[in-house]
């Protein structure tokens, strides 16, 4: 039972499942249960083990794993089915795309960049790509 635990373990801890359920978690985390979202959590945002979250919630490091499961598979139904992160990743490459563009114009044509418009529409760009 506990290979198993550590094979599925394993399986959860890439670096790129971390940075993909903490955004998935950040998207859709409110349309998980209270117990679930807490979980999730504590293991992607706060990085804590199983068997810490088992002792903190008081539950078993099987309960732990159960859920962590569940919940992610839940998350990436969402993603699956909604697709908000995809949406939000495709603006945010097209925002970043559209901010070079206009770095290359000031460049290509350097008194455009005296221009107030010019001036507006790079800074609104930079805060949106920071925002993002």
């Amino acid at each position: 039972m506990k290979d198993n635990i550590k094979a599925e373990q394993n399986e959860l801890d890439t670096v790129e499942d971390i940075y993909e359920m903490s955004v998935l978690l950040d998207f859709y985390g409110q349309l998980l249960t209270p117990r679930q979202y807490d979980i999730m959590d504590l293991y992607y945002n706060s990085d804590l083990s199983l068997g810490e979250i088992a002792e903190n919630l008081g539950i078993s490091r099987q309960g732990v794993h159960d859920s962590i499961r569940k919940a992610k598979l839940a998350l990436e139904s969402y993603e699956e089915r909604l697709g908000l992160v995809e949406r939000f990743k495709v603006q945010e490459v097209n925002a970043e795309k559209a901010l070079k563009s206009l770095e290359l114009l000031g460049e290509k044509y350097p008194g455009i960049k005296d221009d107030p418009d010019y001036k507006r529409a790079i800074d609104l760009l930079g805060k949106i790509i920071d925002t993002l």
